[in-house]
């Protein structure tokens, strides 16, 4: 039994198709096939069912892969274990942000991480928090980029920074006019807002609890730039973080963006990183860089 033939199974067991399987782990079908049924001889018992165009995995079969996914996790580690101790801002770096984020935060710190860490290459994600949370706790990410106040338990976080909330209103709007918003002007609106399972939404709901703003019951967006269209046709007001105001989505036509009166409402930015990391240095810069593209503009 060796890794290799632990990723090839764990390979079928995502994708449940040999084809599929092979592609995956860059070897042909019959490769594949070979070593997993090697695999199997050597271990005693059968693992995969196999019928006509379906796969599925035995009992046993889905215990191994279990155990398999640590092992390979664990193998993995320690090769960036030791590419981390020739140069701990090299090699690769999963990121994941959630999609509230990633659109805007990605375009300013790019280009500084680039210059700053010209050596790691990081591969990006973008899911919403609860999957972000669990791809990070089962070693499938490294790093994460989200907004605390969720639950994060075993996971390292650090807080980056505060991103203030803004208003978008129809331009025609009557608070459209006022150079600032309380969160009391929102009584009596129609707020428009994310799905389920966006932490925004569970935010913007927080901050207008406090007055009678209702909820559209018959629209839930899956973006801010669905929401921000929304806005545009007059079908009511949202919530935009600060980041999704700056540079090419500070011109929406038809939408006006108005800041909070003090207490201004926000959310707080941060990392999160499994504490048995081995590429906290890299972390480290990375999270430098952000805090200081959610630093407050002069």
């Amino acid at each position: 039994m060796n890794l290799r033939d632990l990723r090839y199974l764990v390979a079928l067991a995502d994708t449940r198709h040999f084809g599929r399987a092979a592609a995956r782990s860059h070897v042909s079908q019959p490769t594949l096939s070979a070593q997993i049924k090697k695999l199997e001889d050597y271990l005693g018992a059968p693992l995969v069912e196999r019928q006509p165009r379906k796969i599925s995995l035995t009992e046993l079969g889905e215990r191994v892969v279990e155990r398999a996914r640590r092992v390979l996790k664990d193998s993995d580690d320690i090769v960036e274990l030791a590419r981390a101790s020739r140069d701990p801002l090299a090699g690769t770096l999963r990121l994941a942000l959630i999609p509230t984020l990633g659109p805007y935060l990605l375009p300013l710190v790019t280009p500084v991480l680039r210059k700053r860490l010209p050596k790691l290459q990081l591969m990006l994600y973008e899911y919403q928090t609860g999957p972000l949370l669990e791809r990070l706790r089962a070693g499938e990410l490294d790093l994460g980029i989200l907004a605390l106040g969720v639950d994060t338990e075993g996971l390292e976080t650090r807080a980056l920074g505060d991103e203030p909330f803004t208003l978008a209103l129809p331009a025609h709007h009557r608070l459209a006019k006022q150079a600032s918003v309380r969160t009391e002007d929102l009584t009596g609106e129609t707020l428009l807002l994310l799905e389920d399972g966006h932490c925004l939404r569970d935010q913007a709901l927080e901050v207008c609890s406090r007055v009678d703003a209702h909820e559209s019951q018959d629209f839930r967006a899956t973006s801010l730039e669905t929401l921000r269209q929304m806005v545009a046709a007059g079908l009511g007001v949202t919530l935009l973080p600060e980041l999704a105001t700056r540079g090419p989505f500070a011109s929406a036509r038809s939408v006006a963006v108005r800041p909070f009166g003090r207490p201004v409402p926000h959310r707080t930015i941060g990392v999160a990183w499994r504490r048995s990391t081995t590429r906290l240095a890299a972390i480290e810069a990375i999270a430098e860089t952000i805090a200081a593209a959610l630093a407050p503009r002069a």
